[in-house]
């Protein structure tokens, strides 16, 4: 990428440590998160800034957006178009383009997930401000919350929830929100941005980003309601309006674990349970405003549950394990990519299936129980003995090539 234009000579201190997607530190958090800052965009437009930006938004490569344009052209576009794009930032008179409709499908084949890909501009700047709110809002966010967060993730999640079923709450709640990010209040949400956010250009374009619209088929219709995943503000977003349910189960003294819009609350009784599923779900629908899914939220005990693909053993000390549902997943996942490689070689089979089955094998390294793999492994070679069979095709072929594999006539 060429130079970006110059900035601000002042800049900002905060943008001297990657943040977005990094580990944070601590000391720079503390330096940097100002509340009450009326000048966030200057901060965010900054050369420094908008440079990790850049590069942040090229690594995660994505679709191009309504327009058309791709990451590999940003570039260009930037060094014809910066200077006029970061005047109207700085004067709030910026307005972004409605983001693409796409859909993919929901885990296990229930239904369709929509996606809303920004224009590779619109990604810029959301990414730009994203790196300037972090810092501002994460230090402020329960210890119990794992998602979207500088130095955690999935792993601690699931780890944190073994610990409270060790330690006896062996009943969990899991309460699912139905279409959490279709749903978000856009007046509830900019009211917690408001909190801490004071520059009303920032807080402008936040609301401008919410209300962008959806473009489907050629038209765009207008967002009421929600946080479009896909851009690189929806994420923090939703931990800001999540972020008031932290809050309630710590005072109320629950053991918890949230993950995005995944919460687990761990109790001692089933009882015990089916209140707490209740009055949160309450507080969830009048106080946030958002709609509890009242079929798959339930009081049941761990090891029948799954939390972030894991579940436990039934042990008085649990061991992790893999959730069945997760080993379906993958399987589907495995038959797709099988059936539109027929004709592959099994060379060729491998090396597509090898960053699927490593990701796989990476994200649930924490399991304890080992069987599910080798049961895997099983499948897996069963599966690419399929493959050579087919090719080997006549029966005269197939007892040349088992006999040299060591088979006797």
């Amino acid at each position: 990428m060429a130079e970006m234009p110059e900035s601000t000579p002042e800049g900002s201190r905060r943008n001297r440590r990657e943040y977005g997607g990094g580990v944070s530190n601590d000391t720079a958090v503390k330096e940097n998160s100002h509340p009450e800052a009326e000048s966030l965009i200057e901060e965010a437009v900054e050369q420094e800034n908008m440079l990790r930006a850049y590069r942040r938004v090229v690594a995660n490569k994505g679709a191009a957006g309504v327009d058309g344009m791709t990451v590999e052209q940003l570039s260009d576009e930037l060094k014809a178009h910066w200077q006029e794009t970061k005047g109207r930032l700085l004067e709030g008179a910026y307005r972004p383009q409605p983001v693409k409709r796409v859909e993919i499908p929901k885990p296990g084949g229930a239904g369709m997930r929509m996606l809303g890909i920004p224009t590779v501009t619109d990604r810029l700047i959301q990414q730009a401000l994203l790196q300037v709110l972090t810092p501002i809002f994460d230090p402020g966010f329960s210890e119990h919350s794992y998602g979207f967060r500088p130095g955690r993730g999935a792993h601690q999640a699931v780890l944190q929830a073994r610990e409270h079923i060790e330690a006896g709450n062996r009943w969990v709640v899991d309460i699912d929100l139905e279409k959490f990010f279709d749903r978000v209040n856009h007046d509830i949400l900019m009211a917690r941005v408001a909190r801490k956010v004071k520059d009303k250009r920032v807080l402008k374009l936040i609301r401008l980003y919410l209300q962008a619209g959806i473009m489907d088929e050629g038209v765009v219709k207008v967002s009421r309601a929600g946080t479009p995943q896909g851009g690189p503000l929806s994420p923090l977003l939703s931990n800001i309006i999540l972020d008031d349910l932290d809050k309630e189960l710590e005072k109320r003294g629950h053991k918890f674990c949230r993950y995005a819009d995944d919460c687990n609350i761990y109790v001692k009784s089933q009882r015990a349970g089916e209140r707490v599923l209740e009055s949160i779900s309450g507080f969830l629908e009048k106080k946030l405003k958002l709609k509890v899914n009242r079929k798959k939220s339930a009081v049941g005990r761990p090891w029948k549950r799954k939390f972030l693909g894991y579940s436990v053993t039934a042990h008085k000390k649990p061991l992790l394990r893999v959730a069945p549902q997760s080993v379906i997943r993958l399987k589907s996942k495995v038959k797709v990519i099988l059936r539109a490689g027929r004709g592959w070689s099994v060379g060729k089979t491998i090396d597509v299936l090898t960053p699927l089955l490593r990701g796989w094998y990476t994200y649930f390294s924490l399991a304890e129980t080992k069987n599910v793999f080798e049961e895997l492994d099983s499948w897996l070679r069963r599966r690419l003995r399929l493959i050579l069979w087919r090719q080997w095709k006549r029966p005269r072929t197939r007892a040349h090539k088992l006999q040299a594999c060591g088979i006797s006539p």
